[in-house]
């Protein structure tokens, strides 16, 4: 069936809530669909100068979030995985909706000692993530699940939604990690005999995605430049150090100096990095990617 379009959800009966295990029916398309990777340098440096105006904007914000809301935003997060990891969202809508989160907290202020607001604005840029990347999104009742501490009306979610987009001048389509890596990670493995297999790349294209929204969780993603958090992912993920050799593979408008910084943050965070389980009960299969990582590591 038909799922509106409109980001202004109506809630209407005939917009139907998509099971979990209607999700999984896309998830090889959507891995098939990553492992044919082809960049040519056009698009490359098209990406790499949108990324340019992104990362100007983002400076252009007065001050970064208040450090006594770090505990807040860090629970929120945590509630949007849950959720994300329940209706096996795509990795992309992880990452929008803490991208969301933290550009609105840089621009506008919440009101302190108070829960509800944060969970307002985790379930908005949730809500709006989704809209954003899925082909199906549940009803905004729906989406507060996982035991939240408050629960909202539809409506005042909704308003949520008109403050957030305002507040991000309307600018939802944004340049990610996600869209240099599965070039980097393809660019870094055809440097090296059969490690450019097809099944090889997919399952470090999964690896990656897990780790991508993880870094952006142990650093302030906003100062960063998503096409060096793609490379030093792609480098840490493949084990290859942060130089300029390496990086000449990926392409030369990467930022050394962010790269190294940002894989830094991964090697000092390496036990505490978890990988996000896709499933509500694939704790195992998260315990066993986390070894196969370790193989690559």
């Amino acid at each position: 069936m038909a799922v509106s379009l409109n980001l202004y959800c109506n809630e209407a009966p005939n917009e139907i809530v998509v099971s979990c295990e209607a999700y999984g029916d896309d998830d090889d398309d959507n891995e098939s669909d990553h492992c044919s990777v082809d960049y040519d340098d056009d698009l490359l440096i098209n990406l790499f100068e949108t990324e340019v105006d992104q990362m100007l904007e983002s400076k252009v914000v007065s001050s970064r979030f208040h450090h006594s809301i770090v505990t807040a935003r860090k629970d929120a997060i945590q509630w949007m995985l849950k959720v994300h990891c329940f209706y096996r969202f795509r990795p992309e809508t992880a990452y929008l909706s803490i991208n969301y989160m933290d550009r609105f907290l840089s621009a506008r202020p919440l009101p302190q000692g108070k829960g509800w607001p944060m969970q307002l604005l985790s379930v908005s840029c949730l809500s709006l993530a989704a809209k954003m990347e899925e082909t199906t999104v549940p009803f905004l009742l729906d989406l507060q699940i996982m035991k939240p501490r408050f629960l909202f009306k539809p409506k005042t979610v909704q308003r949520m939604e008109v403050l957030v987009m305002q507040t991000l001048n309307w600018r939802l389509r944004i340049i990610t990690p996600f869209d240099f890596v599965h070039c980097f990670i393809a660019r870094i493995s055809s440097c090296f005999s059969d490690s450019h297999q097809p099944n090889r790349l997919c399952h470090l294209f999964s690896l990656a995605s897990d780790l991508i929204i993880n870094t952006c969780i142990a650093i302030d993603s906003l100062d960063y430049p998503p096409s060096a958090i793609a490379a030093a992912v792609a480098l840490w993920i493949t084990n290859h150090s942060v130089d300029e050799q390496n990086l000449g593979h990926l392409h030369n408008g990467v930022n050394q100096g962010m790269v190294k910084k940002i894989y830094k943050v991964i090697e000092g965070k390496r036990s505490s990095l978890k990988l996000t389980p896709r499933s509500p009960t694939c704790v195992l299969e998260a315990a066993l990617l986390c070894k196969e990582i370790a193989k690559y590591c």
